[in-house]
Order: structure tokens, then sequence, then C-alpha cells
């Protein structure tokens, strides 16, 4: 498979602290790679280099071919990538519905001035974007759900309600920061599906998950990073079995 990102000796510093240090990592169209590793490993900051919102020091990023690396998150979004976050950020005092509409601004295509007049087109779109931000919630298990506060609903629900937001946007790339972090052994399994069935559709995906034995059982293939290094990339068995990952990652969490 031809990859659709690829990081290339990203390093990362802040002061004299190595965040990222010559990472290089391919992630090959339609996978579902998970990234793991103990904390302060790099994962988060090695997202935030993927998506615009760090600059590497050094390296570089590629999305389909092009070169993103100083691209502006805004602009890493409309070709294509979406994320969510370790800690969910939703507009509170919005509605559920709301929130999923928002992930959907960069395909709107009304103008000014359709704005302004409420033309038929406008409002056609309009109703089509909301029927759609309600098969998203339906997707995510938030059937119903439309008209309730962001902050009003359940953490988990909070989680897949990001989700959806970022699936309106129709990406090729979906990253996920922790998707099972703090939710219930319920909510993960349900969290799990939605991962599982949006992989499946044909969106590549990857992950960060300190859930392990998620981590196995749902990606294709798993990288593993410590104190800001890439020890290894393969498939998860080998990976699990590997002497590196066993001493920085799973040995830890096995003791």
């Amino acid at each position: 498979m031809n990859a659709l990102l690829a990081a290339e000796g990203l390093s990362l510093h802040f002061g004299g602290v190595a965040a990222l240090s010559d990472v290089t990592l391919e992630v090959p169209e339609g996978s579902l790679l998970a990234v793991i590793g103990p904390n302060g490993a790099g994962k988060t900051s090695f997202f935030n280099c993927l998506t615009g919102y760090y600059r590497p020091n050094r390296g570089s990023v590629r999305f389909a071919g092009r070169d993103i690396t100083r691209l502006p998150p805004d602009q890493v979004a409309a070709l294509g990538i979406r994320r969510t976050f370790q800690n969910v950020r939703l507009f509170p005092r919005l509605t559920s519905r709301e929130n999923v509409l928002a992930g959907a601004h960069l395909r709107a295509t009304s103008n000014l001035v359709a704005m302004l007049l409420g033309t038929p087109a406008l409002r056609r779109q309009e109703r089509l974007l909301a029927e759609e931000a309600e098969h998203w919630l339906a997707y995510v298990g938030l059937a119903g759900r439309g008209d309730v506060l962001a902050a009003d609903l359940p953490y988990g629900m909070r989680k897949r309600l990001e989700m959806a937001r970022a699936l309106i946007a129709h990406p090729r790339l979906l990253l996920l920061d922790e998707p099972a972090a703090g939710v219930s052994s319920v909510e993960r399994e349900e969290l799990a599906d939605v991962v599982r069935r949006t992989w499946e559709s044909g969106v590549t995906v990857v992950m960060i998950e300190h859930d392990v034995e998620l981590v196995m059982r749902l990606a294709s293939t798993v990288a593993v990073l410590d104190r800001g290094r890439l020890l290894v990339q393969g498939p998860p068995e080998p990976v699990r079995q590997d002497p590196r990952v066993i001493e920085a990652y799973l040995g830890r969490r096995q003791r």
C-alpha cells in the first residue's frame, strides 16, 4: 500500500527538552495505525506536528505526496485530515447537532450574498447538512440527542460526539488522540465499534491509545514511541513480543 501520510526525521524541542527525536513513520492508505508508548513518549506532540499545531524543528510531513510541514491547522484540515483531542474540545453551550454541523464548515459552498438573501440553494444546503448531522449522530450512537447541549452529555458520549464532528467533514485521514481514555468498559467497546466501522468504510485511521488490549484487537499496524523516539513499527503481535517494547511500555503496564 502507498503511504498516505509520511513523517520523515521529525524532531521537536521545547527549550532543552526533546519531545521528538528523528521520528520517521509511514501510514499506508487504508490502514489503522495505533501509536502507543509510556506517558511523555511524545505521542500527542507527534499528532500536533502532523496537524499544524506545532512546527517541528527538523524533518517533514507529507500527506498524499504534498509537503504539509509548515501549513497551519485550518489548511491541514482542508486537505482531508481531521482529529480529535486527548481533552475533548467541544462547544459546551451548543447542542450536539450544532457541534457536528461545526465540523462541516469547510464543506459549505454558499457565498455571502446567498447567506444574506437566504436563497433556495442555501436553504437546501442547510437542510442536507442537518440531515447528515443526524446521520453521524446515529452513527456514533447518539441518535435522538441532537438537541442536548454538549455540556450535558456524559463524558463517553462527548468523546463520540467529537468523532461525529470530525466524520461529517468526510476526512481521508482521521487522527484520534486517546479515544477510549476515561470511559467505562461498555463505552470503550462502543467507541471501538465506531473506530472499526470507520476504518472498514475506507477512512485511514491513526489513533493514540493507552489501552494495549484494545490496540491489539483493532490495529492493523502498531508504532511504539519512547522518550520521543520511534522504537518499532509493525503488525500487532510481533510488536507486542518485541523486547524493546516489553521494556519500554508493555512490561511496565503488566507489572
